[in-house]
């Protein structure tokens, strides 16, 4: 199984809290205007990398937690689901993942809610140009929403975070 990946992107510190290895995948149908990331709407861009791959680069890196992040990693939500499933089964490693899709749409395709019990934190929602703030950590505008899936958030939460949401 495999992934199209444009980028990974090494202990970076701009994908979620602390460092993290983040992975870009190529994909995106949201096409959201002002997106800071277009290259990645091609779903025939980047190339593919086996999930054993991905995994293994993953574990290389002791220090980092996972991104998932692209283009959109709900539009290959099965071989995500498999590199989310073996992350943590193999690591303690936490995940984020960025969506244009919302928890709810996600909730209510039984297809794309396959990957949600194995991430730690989702941020949804489409990138909205009239509402862009660059005050805001790890999303663009605030309909973005930084969303607990496991446990509650702690104490010095990112504002816009939402507590935990218990996941059906």
């Amino acid at each position: 199984m495999t992934i199209r990946v444009l980028d990974i992107i090494h202990q970076t510190m701009a994908d979620g809290p602390g460092f993290r290895t983040a992975i870009y995948c190529a994909g995106c149908a949201h096409a959201c205007p002002g997106c800071h990331n277009p290259q990645s709407w091609d779903f025939k861009g980047g190339q593919a990398v086996s999930v054993e791959e991905l995994l293994e680069t993953v574990k290389a890196d002791s220090l980092s937690d996972v991104t998932f992040t692209g283009g959109d990693p709900f539009y290959q939500v099965e071989a995500f689901t498999e590199l989310a499933r073996r992350i943590k089964q193999e690591t303690d490693k936490t995940i984020w993942c960025w969506t244009g899709f919302t928890l709810e749409e996600i909730q209510a395709d039984p297809h794309l809610a396959q990957l949600l019990p194995w991430l730690d934190v989702l941020v949804d929602g489409p990138f909205i140009l009239e509402q862009r703030d660059t005050t805001l950590l790890f999303r663009g505008s605030p309909n973005q929403r930084i969303i607990y899936l496991k446990g509650a958030p702690p104490e010095d939460a990112i504002p816009g975070t939402v507590p935990l949401v218990p996941l059906r």
